[in-house]
């Protein structure tokens, strides 16, 4: 007996309906959703570790994180730099170079981030080993 996941069981906490009242206990829902969103998404993991031990170019980073396409690089830093967690800096030069570089408020979610980034690498084998025993129950 599995569970049926579908997308509509991982949206957003819901906007109140019109003429209901939002819940005082839960109004910080959806703004602490869209954060856990950002930091949550695999590449903006990744960028984040890799920018935490300084700048780094476009090129330079595409290079460290594998897998990541040009254009979805250049989606999160851009959502990195609106969330103000990455700063871009234009250098005036031929070609220009671009850097980029943690603020203050990325360096302070780096440090969770890499904790969390150590305890997927400490516990992979455990977690790989409980999805064979789970798809191998789905099996029946």
């Amino acid at each position: 007996m599995g569970t049926l996941l579908k997308p509509a069981h991982i949206d957003l906490p819901a906007s109140p309906r019109p003429g209901q009242r939002p819940d005082p206990n839960h109004a910080d829902c959806r703004g602490v959703a869209s954060v856990l969103s950002r930091v949550g998404d695999k590449w903006s993991v990744f960028v984040i570790m890799m920018l935490g031990d300084g700048p780094k170019r476009f090129n330079e980073l595409k290079r460290m994180i594998n897998g990541i396409s040009q254009r979805m690089l250049t989606l999160t830093l851009r959502g990195l730099e609106r969330d103000g967690l990455v700063t871009r800096t234009i250098f005036p030069t031929i070609p220009p170079r671009v850097d980029y570089e943690l603020t203050d408020l990325g360096r302070g979610l780096s440090r969770p981030v890499e904790a969390l980034g150590k305890w997927a690498m400490e516990h992979l084998a455990q977690i790989e080993a409980a999805r064979t025993r789970f798809d191998k129950r789905g099996e029946h």
